[in-house]
């Protein structure tokens, strides 16, 4: 049965047509030079947009519903030039720095569903500590097939024990003749189900952080299982507990040396924490667009919802906190190009954008009034989704205790 708008004017998701007033709200917000207003990001953003516009907005509803989306989707993000953003071009990346970076997860979170927009970009996270680390060989047999859309990657870190307590990683690897024996069980990660290619963090050797290594585990080897997790929101993407029963991985398959784990973790840690903070900046400004547009065209006692004063100040509140954010995450990842922004610095600017998109997702849910628990309204999904990145990526409070030790408190 396909979807009706329920008041004049309104729109559905599944009637695959977007306003074109739409993200224009959102924009009125940031307009101006920043270090993402350079022409050539200025196109490359638009290109963004278009993909996320035209490939995955129209379909959100349906694969959201459905649990999944097409993998075929991988290949076109590839074309498109989203898969490849940040990447060295000698391994098949299109190249760009954190700014491109920035934009896609940006962009894809303006238009998209959460579930789609993580599944596309776990190479994301998983793809560097590789490159960072990893051996030719390694390198060039995997990477330019993860940055052509054909083969997909996860990253696996979090354990049911912790998922923010890297240190205390409890998954083992074993040493026997050429290879690694692995056990221990992995939880919470994104697209575990999916994937060909895991960066997998293990203790191969004592407790604490140096103990740590990266394996590369491949999908189908003898003694990894895979167990699907459903979620609260982020619907389309897979999520699994990871579960490794005297599984064999080659020695050739470690990346970097024997206790290299944490430092290429710690590294990846702050890109990806930046990543979360456009993601959650891009969902804020679709809330936005969502409130104003159907402020709009909501009529209430004969008037245009959006001329009652307590619907402008919601919206001029909500408006204020993404410019915040994105005058913070412009500069830093500016600084971050540098090398000079610092972990306490990006987890306190983690936490103020999770905290902008939920109150942003729970304003234009009440702005939507009874229309804004329905299914099939993307509201709805926005709002589901808004507590996925206060978790997800470093709770709220453990950063603030990384951000405390950083500012030696």
């Amino acid at each position: 049965m396909s979807y009706l708008p329920l008041i004049p004017n309104s729109y559905a998701e599944s009637d695959r047509t977007l306003p074109e007033s739409i993200p224009s709200s959102a924009d009125r917000i940031t307009a101006g030079e920043s270090p993402f207003a350079t022409s050539e990001l200025a196109s490359f953003r638009e290109r963004m947009r278009e993909f996320a516009r035209t490939c995955i907005a129209p379909y959100a509803t349906e694969w959201d519903e459905a649990g999944t989306f097409p993998l075929d989707l991988y290949r076109q993000a590839a074309h498109a030039g989203v898969i490849g953003a940040g990447f060295d071009p000698a391994y098949g990346g299109t190249g760009g720095d954190i700014r491109h970076t920035l934009i896609v997860k940006e962009e894809l979170a303006r238009f998209g569903s959460g579930g789609v927009r993580v599944g596309l970009t776990t190479h994301s996270i998983a793809l560097p500590p590789l490159l960072a680390l990893g051996n030719e060989t390694l390198k060039r047999r995997i990477a330019p097939a993860v940055l052509r859309g054909e083969k997909l990657m996860a990253l696996a870190v979090s354990e049911p024990s912790g998922g923010s307590d890297v240190a205390g990683i409890q998954t083992h690897a074993v040493e026997d003749g050429d290879h690694f024996v692995v056990n221990g069980r992995k939880l919470f990660i994104s697209t575990g189900i999916r994937a060909d290619y895991y960066t997998l963090a293990v203790r191969t050797g004592g407790p604490g952080k140096a103990g740590l290594s990266l394996l590369l585990v491949e999908r189908g080897t003898p003694g990894f299982l895979q167990h699907p997790l459903k979620k609260m929101g982020w619907w389309s993407s897979d999520t699994a507990e990871l579960v490794f029963d005297n599984c064999r991985v080659p020695r050739s398959n470690l990346i970097g040396e024997e206790g290299q784990g944490f430092v290429g973790l710690m590294k990846n840690f702050n890109q990806e924490r930046l990543g979360n903070t456009a993601i959650v900046l891009g969902a804020s400004k679709a809330c936005y667009d969502e409130a104003v547009h159907w402020a709009r065209n909501r009529l209430v006692f004969g008037e245009a919802l959006i001329g009652k004063q307590v619907t402008r100040h919601k919206l001029v509140d909500m408006a204020t906190q993404i410019q915040a954010v994105d005058t913070q995450l412009s500069l830093l990842a500016w600084r971050f190009s540098r090398g000079q922004a610092d972990a306490a610095q990006i987890a306190m600017t983690k936490n103020i954008a999770t905290e902008t998109y939920e109150r942003c997702a729970n304003e234009a849910v009440q702005i939507h009034g009874g229309h804004g628990v329905l299914r099939h309204n993307r509201v709805d999904r926005l709002f589901r989704e808004s507590k996925m990145l206060s978790i997800g990526g470093g709770a709220a409070e453990i950063l603030k205790d990384l951000a405390a030790r950083q500012l030696g408190l």
